[in-house]
This record gives C-alpha cells, structure tokens and sequence, in this order.
C-alpha cells in the first residue's frame, strides 16, 4: 500500500482565496505525510529510500556528488545538472582543463564545484581521491560513474589490446569506483549511484562494429543490478542508464554520413542531447526514485524499441 498525502494551504493563502482582489502570487503549498492507518510507518528504513515525500523530491540540496569523465559530452552535463540541483559536484577527469572548465560553468550559474584529476583506470588514483573527498566533506552522496572509450573494431579485428582496453575502462573501472566509493555509501547507510550503459547492451548497433564496446556496456548493466542486490539493505540504490544516439564528441567523430545513418533508426528522429541524459540520471539520483534500484533505464529516443 502507498502512502497517503494531503496539501495544506497555508495561512496567507487561506486568507487570499477569502480575499481573492488582494492575492498576490501562487503561495507554496507544504505536504503533509500520511501513513495508512493499518499500515505502520517504517522508521528504521535506511538511505534515501522513503524519503520522496518532501515537496521537493528533487532537490540535491547538501549532497556530495561525484562524476568520473566529467571535463566533456555527458559527464559535463550531468555535473551542470546536479549543480543546478543543490548539491556539491566533485569534478574528475583525467583531463584537467577540461574539468577545470566544467567547474567554472557550474560556478557561472551559481553552483559550487571542486575539480579533482582522476584516472578511473589507476586503482591508486581511485584510493587518493576517495580519501580526499572524504577527508574534504566526510562522505559521498552520489556516484557517477560516466568515464567511458569506444573503439570501432570488427570482432576478427579487435585485438587483446583493444579488448582489454574498452573492458579496463568501461568495465574495471566502474566496478573499481562502485567498490570504493560504495564502501563508505554501504557503512553510512545512504547513497545512490548511477553507472553508465549503452543501448549496446541491449542491441547490435549498426552500421557500426564494435565487440569490445557492447560487452563492456552490458556487463556494466548487468553489474549494477549486482551491486544493487548486495547493497539494498544498506541503504544503497544502485541503477545503470544506457543513453541512445547523443550528440557528443564521441559519435559526432563519426561524420555527417553515419549521423544520417543513425537518424533513420530513431523513431523520434533526433540525436539526443547530453542534457536528455543528464536529467534522466538526476531523478536516478534524487529522492523522487527512491523506489527504483538494480534497473536498466533506457533513454534512447526510442531506438531499441525498432
């Protein structure tokens, strides 16, 4: 059974429906919680779970988030996102300028960033940056685990190098990141984290080949419903996306003929934009998905329903 709400009008807007020629702009109105009366509130409930009955589900307010590949495309969207949100972004590439620019557009807007230098595929480098964020805010909210390579590559083409290379970085290193920022999510109680898939996983791309990059992508999937198992009963909310078609560096590389290409394979017929995914993994993020752990969330513009 759900929970039940009630809105209340606050004193000034009681008083304004009495005098409707002197009410003044839209009052806010407060929710009210409601349990069922013979359903007993759980209060022992760790993490965000349950907590989506503010009113404002979606706001980050005072969170710590981190996005791993964030100097570009979609982890710079989503740092902009969350920012936008309320919560203090951990800014992490390997590239630094390209951080350092992503944190100056959050701080534009108002949003407080802080940028650290990360080479997701570094174990140590992994340990460094968990320690000072830790030592910095005392936990970690949010985990994104964006940082990602594809290389193009029919399968009798593609060497060990470039196997294990796509797997170091799409796969190893987000089971890394989870391991070890999840840790501190696990003893806390809270937190909840958002890997990044790929309609690959789903589906052969095409015209395209590229082996190494669709198993990398799958197995990243398939990971966080894994660690969404292991992790609920802390408190921990782990769900992967797997964006379609979207409009950065990386398939824009391809070239006008492969983007004609992919529009005829989009029901919607538009690439999408980074900021289509970020908002997507913002409601992941936030407490308005507190029900929703060890899931796939598809937002392809409709690709793999062709």
């Amino acid at each position: 059974m759900s929970s039940k709400f009630k809105t209340v009008k606050s004193s000034r807007a009681l008083a304004n429906s009495r005098n409707p020629g002197k009410a003044s702009a839209n009052p806010p109105l407060r929710w009210e919680r409601q349990t069922h009366p013979r359903w007993p509130a759980d209060r022992k409930r760790l993490g965000d779970a349950g907590r989506g009955d503010t009113i404002d589900p979606f706001d980050l307010s005072g969170r710590i988030a981190l996005v791993t590949g964030a100097a570009r495309g979609i982890g710079r969207a989503v740092a902009q996102r969350l920012a936008i949100l309320g919560a203090h972004v951990i800014v992490t590439d390997i590239n630094t300028d390209g951080a350092t620019q992503t944190k100056a557009i959050i701080d534009e807007a108002g949003g407080t960033a802080e940028v650290r230098q990360l080479d997701v595929t570094s174990d140590a480098e992994i340990r460094r940056v968990s320690e000072a964020v830790i030592a910095a805010h005392g936990r970690i909210d949010i985990l994104i685990n964006n940082a990602g390579i594809c290389i193009n590559a029919d399968a009798l083409e593609t060497t060990d190098e470039v196997w294990e290379r796509q797997m170091r970085v799409n796969l190893d290193a987000v089971f890394r990141c989870c391991r070890e920022f999840g840790a501190h999510m696990f003893r806390r109680g809270k937190g909840a984290i958002v890997n990044l898939s790929s309609f690959a996983a789903l589906v052969d791309v095409r015209p395209q080949n590229h082996v190494a990059y669709s198993v990398s992508k799958a197995g990243v999937a398939h990971m966080s419903r894994v660690l969404a198992s292991e992790w609920a009963h802390r408190g921990v909310r782990v769900n992967a996306i797997a964006p379609g078609f979207v409009a950065t560096d990386m398939p824009l590389g391809a070239g006008v003929k492969m983007h004609k290409i992919w529009k005829t394979q989009i029901p919607t017929g538009q690439v999408l934009q980074p900021y289509e995914i970020a908002n997507v993994i913002a409601f992941l993020v936030s407490d308005a998905s507190s029900a929703i752990t060890g899931h796939l969330v598809v937002a392809d513009g409709g690709v793999t329903i062709w």
